[in-house]
């Protein structure tokens, strides 16, 4: 599965893979739970693969985040979210020096973590680009 399917949902907790489109909008599956959701035009929804997160001089892609984490804990978890500030602003530094303190919140951090830890745990450490040749699919 790549972070293509992969789905967030403001105001739904996890993460959701995305499934199948329907007349008004898609369903999704909680990488959490395994529940299916239909997902409206009236929700906020972000694909993983089209987040970045901003450094000094640039924005680097979630995917790119997410292995930079991955590199640093030898494929294994990381951090967890619920820290103190301080400590995800640390952890986060560690990983990606040049962020930008101005524009990256601990809220940010502590979702990007979060996200790493359950893509982590349900098998997904590939953060590799996809392969372009998914035009059969438009």
């Amino acid at each position: 599965m790549s972070l293509e399917k992969i789905l967030s949902i403001s105001g739904k907790p996890g993460l959701y893979q995305l499934k199948n489109q329907t007349r008004n909008g898609f369903l999704a599956e909680s990488l959490l739970d395994g529940k299916k959701i239909s997902v409206g035009a009236r929700h906020n929804v972000s694909l993983l693969s089209e987040i970045s997160i901003y450094t000094l001089t640039e924005e680097v892609p979630l995917r790119e985040v997410f292995a930079m984490i991955a590199k640093k804990e030898n494929g294994g978890e990381a951090i967890d979210h619920k820290v103190s500030k301080d400590e995800l602003e640390e952890y986060f530094f560690n990983v990606m020096p040049d962020y930008d303190e101005e524009r990256v919140y601990a809220s940010d951090i502590k979702k990007v973590v979060q996200w790493y830890n359950l893509l982590n745990k349900i098998g997904i450490t590939d953060f590799s680009e996809k392969e372009d040749n998914s035009n059969d699919d438009e």
